[in-house]
């Protein structure tokens, strides 16, 4: 299986030098559970589209400190972008800034948490579908929008007490979610303590706390496997052979 990744980070600071880019991390997430599979990535800040007729077998729109609202060119052409798959029927995994991407793309609406930041351990609420393990799940959060109102067509796949929009699907060749399965625990840890002056001492204490635990990676790594894997499946064996 070969996937495309859209690298929306827009993060070139000093610390995101010191960490793995979106590209490896996706690639490290994916690996986990199906090491065989390939990664390549397209870094769209940086003006690095796919060509309109590449195809993959599935691609995958990663997070970004930039907003969906920001008035940015490749912003722009990104939600093109999702049109153009989407009116294909190519399978969409999409994370935080992807998630909230793909719902304003396709006429949704995205705004403020009126609760404010969520960064560190969220846990959500999965709700019956073909993908995700049903019940609570744990995954790493750093967000202060969120979609508020799904596209048409789309379905909740899983809630959270601060955002009922955790993870939405539409039909079987969309799936996102407002978190960050890609992220590490080192990782998320080492960005709390980054951005800790920049934001309510509450929020980081509430941070801290939370990630005395940690996300069911693993677990969520399989659910996207699996969601690429029913959006390809194998041929029928050829009974003359």
């Amino acid at each position: 299986m070969h996937l495309a990744l859209l690298v929306t980070n827009t993060d070139d600071s000093a610390f995101a030098a010191r960490h793995p880019r979106d590209g490896e991390k996706f690639a490290a997430l994916i690996a986990q559970v199906r090491p065989g599979w390939q990664v390549t990535a397209f870094d769209l800040p940086a003006g690095q589209f796919p060509q309109p007729d590449a195809r993959f077998d599935g691609w995958m729109i990663g997070g970004s400190p930039a907003s969906v609202h920001d008035d940015a060119p490749w912003i722009a052409r990104l939600m093109g972008l999702i049109r153009h798959l989407v009116a294909r029927q190519d399978p969409i995994f999409a994370a935080c800034f992807g998630h909230q991407a793909v719902a304003l793309a396709l006429g949704g609406q995205v705004g403020r948490n009126p609760v404010g930041w969520k960064l560190g351990l969220a846990e959500m609420t999965v709700l019956p579908n073909p993908w995700l393990e049903q019940g609570l799940v744990a995954q790493y959060a750093a967000h202060l929008e969120q979609v508020t109102h799904l596209p048409r067509g789309a379905r909740v796949l899983a809630t959270s007490d601060h955002c009922p929009m955790a993870s939405f699907a539409i039909g079987d060749h969309i799936f996102t979610t407002q978190y960050h399965p890609e992220m590490t625990h080192g990782f998320i840890t080492a960005l709390v303590d980054e951005i800790a002056p920049k934001l309510p001492p509450d929020v980081i204490a509430m941070a801290k706390t939370s990630l005395l635990r940690r996300a069911d990676t693993a677990s969520f790594a399989e659910s996207i496997a699996r969601f690429f894997e029913a959006a390809n499946p194998a041929p029928p064996a050829d009974p003359s052979l």
